[in-house]
């Protein structure tokens, strides 16, 4: 999923590193944890040695003859890499219904069609819908043996998945009849971010 975040984010503009974990936060930081140096360059290292990047220090950025000190590298996408990114937005297996499949390949959704997209999306309510149904059987077997705070724990986690699954089904529908969701649609009735079944309240 780094490598899609990564091929997808310079599409839109060469960057160097610092600039890439920046933008990678921005954009799936709400979904996923924050993205270290230790996970970000090896990525970077191996799509390099894939020929899907390429690496070029800027000219102000010369090392001086004689020192150690790194210049600063600028990192874009190559014409392969442009191939591999399509690919990967084609693809809609089952780790596309996974939380951080599916935050992933939902960024990029404006640049998928609308049949994978769909895919995606319909995998994805299948997916939280189990993960809903297994929250009402625990609850409905288990909740008189829970503590106060667990089993309001587990009710949250009930409520975010039932959230989702309205939220997924507004955009299926929209998918289907090609209605692109406006800002005001997505203020309105998407979560404030891809909610996980056991994620406490604030």
């Amino acid at each position: 999923m780094l490598e899609l975040a990564i091929l997808g984010l310079l599409q839109e503009a060469p960057m160097h590193g610092y600039e890439l974990r920046k933008e990678l936060a921005t954009k799936l930081g709400t979904i996923r944890a924050a993205i270290s140096y230790g996970t970000l360059y090896p990525t970077l290292k191996r799509l390099h040695a894939a020929g899907w990047i390429s690496e070029q220090a800027t000219e102000t950025d010369i090392v001086p003859p004689m020192t150690s000190k790194r210049g600063r590298v600028v990192y874009k996408i190559t014409a392969e890499g442009k191939e591999r990114f399509a690919d990967l937005l084609a693809q809609a297996g089952p780790e596309t219904y996974d939380d951080a499949g599916f935050g992933v390949h939902f960024t990029f959704f404006s640049r998928t069609d609308r049949a994978t997209r769909l895919r995606i999306l319909e995998g994805r309510r299948r997916r939280i819908e189990e993960r809903r149904e297994g929250l009402r059987d625990m609850l409905s077997r288990a909740g008189d043996r829970l503590d106060a705070y667990t089993l309001e724990l587990q009710r949250h986690g009930l409520d975010a998945c039932e959230r989702e699954v309205r939220w997924l089904e507004e955009l299926i529908t929209n998918e289907r009849s090609g209605r692109t969701p406006s800002a005001a649609d997505q203020a309105a009735d998407a979560p404030p971010v891809i909610p996980a079944p056991h994620q406490d309240r604030p």
